[in-house]
């Protein structure tokens, strides 16, 4: 996944350490390459994303897609996605949700806020792995913008 053969990475925002190795297992065998660079907390990823000024500017000119949890123990996923469709410098960064909320209400809302895709994570272990593998080969294709 490039553009200008510039390296898209992904930022992964989610608590449950099997849920991590899994997406990351299945993106990889979807033969996605990309670097990517965990988080198991909002805080911590925000601080990533935003800098140490918290102007988000350190992220300006980086190509990231977000794979965002919605439940986190810190902060939910909804508020980590607000803050980054309302910052000029993360506001065009793809953000993927990938939980196991499939409440109407919650999918509107996160659509309402920017999200560019919402992904219901299934139950079991085969559709989940299924699922994932299937996310890194759209990955695979799609094009992500400069996030200046």
């Amino acid at each position: 996944m490039t553009i200008e053969s510039k390296p898209v990475t992904i930022i992964m925002i989610e608590d449950d350490e099997g849920h991590a190795r899994l997406i990351e297992k299945n993106i990889r065998r979807a033969g996605v390459n990309n670097q990517i660079i965990p988080f198991t907390n909002g805080t911590d990823a925000l601080d990533f994303l935003f800098g140490e000024d918290g102007t988000g500017e350190v992220s300006a000119h980086r190509h990231l897609l977000i794979l965002l949890d919605l439940n986190l123990p810190d902060t939910t996923g909804v508020q980590i996605l607000e803050k980054v469709k309302a910052n000029q410098h993360t506001k065009r960064t793809p953000v993927v949700v990938l939980t196991t909320t499939d409440d109407e209400r919650e999918i509107q809302r996160c659509y309402d806020l920017g999200a560019n895709v919402y992904i219901t994570k299934p139950v079991d272990y085969d559709g989940f792995a299924n699922a994932i593998r299937q996310l890194g080969l759209f990955f695979s294709v799609m094009q992500v913008p400069e996030t200046a």
